[in-house]
């Protein structure tokens, strides 16, 4: 079974733990043993480091030297329509965005979502409009929306 499994094991590592009973020098002569043991775990130790290899953590899209934090809420989805598609094909893309975001932080959520240079952002605030079916009086939803120039050969792959 499992649980005898472990305790056995769990006995052989405590057996392997117990260090070995030291030897005693007579006063004139130096502990040699020891020395010997502590100048081995060094070397071991060196040699751990050296057969580790190096793991590097750059991330593929950000760009050395520039800060590119940035934030997922910023750009909500992208916008599709006619006109957009149009743009699209002139390396303009259009995004439904947050209203509290600046087009500083539209510019770095588009750069660190999609992994492209942004060149411009232009913002376009759609208000709010009233709607009316029959008797019934209402609002249609008000709309953040960005146009974003990326480099030219660059592309976004929105569907």
């Amino acid at each position: 079974m499992a649980l005898l499994d472990f305790l056995k094991r769990k006995e052989e590592t405590k057996k392997a733990k117990k260090p070995a009973k030291k030897a005693v020098a007579p006063q004139g002569e130096p502990r040699q043993g020891r020395e010997k043991v502590s100048v081995a775990k060094a070397t071991d130790k060196k040699e751990k480091k050296v057969e580790e290899p190096k793991k590097e953590t750059v991330a593929p899209k950000a760009k050395a030297g520039k800060n590119k934090s940035f934030s997922y809420e910023a750009v909500k989805d992208p916008h599709i329509s006619e006109k957009s598609t149009y743009l699209a094909e002139r390396s303009q893309y259009v995004f439904k965005v947050s209203p509290n975001y600046n087009k500083n932080e539209i510019r770095n959520a588009v750069e660190g979502i999609y992994g492209v240079d942004v060149l411009s952002v232009n913002i376009v605030k759609i208000p709010h409009k009233k709607r009316r079916i029959g008797k019934t009086q209402g609002f249609k939803k008000g709309v953040v929306k960005a146009i974003v120039k990326i480099k030219e050969g660059q592309k976004i792959e929105i569907l």
